[in-house]
């Protein structure tokens, strides 16, 4: 606070000491010391409320910052949420169509495509010809054998 060498406070408590007397120079050395110790106190109150301030206000631009960045990454989420959203309704009304669509081709109002046959002129072959009809024999039951 003040830069005072030795010499100086020499100078001062000789002036004091002449401008005081010594009967009063303890008490008002006294006096002064207490002074000197509540300006101390106080601006070191000072001191620590000026901290507090610039340390509250780190704090809030730290905290805008924070509820900035939740800001974007919330919108980005939310963004991303709708994009997926809308590509599964999308999706989801493009089965809808192929299953409607489909549900029209089986439904036997609608008659179905005549399945291929023997054109006109050609025979067709009867089951027992192309190895489909089915065996008029059992299969044969294996005997027991008694040891």
């Amino acid at each position: 606070m003040f830069d005072v060498g030795f010499t100086e406070l020499m100078v001062i408590a000789v002036v004091a000491l002449i401008v005081i007397g010594p009967e009063r120079l303890p008490r008002v050395a006294r006096t002064l010391g207490h002074l000197f110790g509540r300006l101390q106190r106080y601006v070191n109150d000072v001191k620590a409320d000026i901290n507090r301030e610039i340390e509250l206000e780190e704090l809030k631009k730290f905290k805008s910052t924070f509820e900035d960045a939740a800001r974007g990454f919330e919108s980005t989420v939310n963004t991303e949420i709708n994009a997926v959203q809308s590509e599964a309704t999308k999706t989801q009304n493009e089965l809808g169509s192929e299953f409607n669509s489909m549900a029209k081709i089986e439904d036997p109002a609608v008659a179905p495509p005549p399945a291929p046959g023997p054109a006109s002129g050609e025979t067709s072959l009867a089951p027992s010809e192309i190895g489909l009809e089915p065996r008029s024999e059992a299969p044969a039951k294996p005997e027991k054998t008694t040891a």
